[in-house]
């Protein structure tokens, strides 16, 4: 079930019941930082050669993706997929008040920023995946790249060197996003994911959960899962 929008009113009584809530639970914002950082080393290690690391890099990721997913269903109420995966007609009646008279008020992600979260995730859980299976055809082979056939391989590689140019135009259009809403629509997205907390919102929206002793517990297991899993397999 999706989050239901609230919509912004005038009145003396709704106004006194808005303030600053809690709306992101730690786990989920260092998963956002932290997924930033890492983006970002990996494309510089891969332009600078340095392989070896942006394979290791690359089993972080695709161990914080493990994480994202099922964080999912466990962390707080708005970083939940149930709150803001909404069906395609959701999102484009959302698209269709952007330019025009203000819509419903999303305290989470809207139903199209729900989509891109879907789609960075997919992207990145294939970049992740394939990259284990990759070569440069010189000295660095992925950790599983001798696990399947010299065709198979062949494709995962293209496959990860072509998708890395459509992960970055997401997370392009992501940011032009960010930057629209903040000159035009006036809403700032980028605070709230720094201290977790969005202004002049319902009282009655506070999130609550996503304790970071349990974020902490499920990130330990996906690492144990990926570079364990990785080693018994070699």
């Amino acid at each position: 079930m999706t989050e239901t929008p609230h919509t912004a009113t005038g009145s003396a009584g709704t106004a006194s019941i808005r303030a600053q809530i809690r709306v992101w639970d730690l786990p989920t914002r260092l998963f956002h930082w932290a997924l930033v950082g890492l983006v970002i080393a990996m494309v510089a290690t891969a332009w600078k050669g340095k392989l070896d690391l942006h394979m290791t890099l690359g089993q972080v990721v695709l161990s914080l993706v493990l994480f994202r997913l099922i964080w999912g269903f466990t962390g707080n109420r708005y970083a939940r997929f149930a709150n803001f995966v909404a069906g395609p007609m959701s999102g484009l009646r959302y698209l269709g008040t952007l330019f025009g008279r203000p819509g419903p008020t999303y305290i989470g992600h809207n139903p199209v920023g729900g989509y891109a979260v879907l789609a960075m995730l997919g992207l990145l859980l294939l970049q992740a995946c394939t990259g284990l299976f990759t070569s440069d055809d010189i000295v660095t082979d992925g950790p599983l790249f001798s696990k399947v056939s010299g065709s198979t391989a062949a494709l995962l590689s293209t496959i990860h060197r072509r998708a890395i140019w459509l992960l970055l135009a997401v997370i392009a259009v992501h940011l032009l996003a960010t930057v629209f809403y903040l000159t035009v629509k006036k809403e700032n997205l980028v605070t709230p994911m720094v201290t977790g907390r969005k202004k002049d919102a319902p009282a009655a929206a506070e999130a609550t959960g996503g304790h970071p002793l349990l974020a902490l517990a499920i990130f330990a297991l996906c690492l144990a899962t990926v570079f364990g899993g990785i080693a018994l397999i070699k």
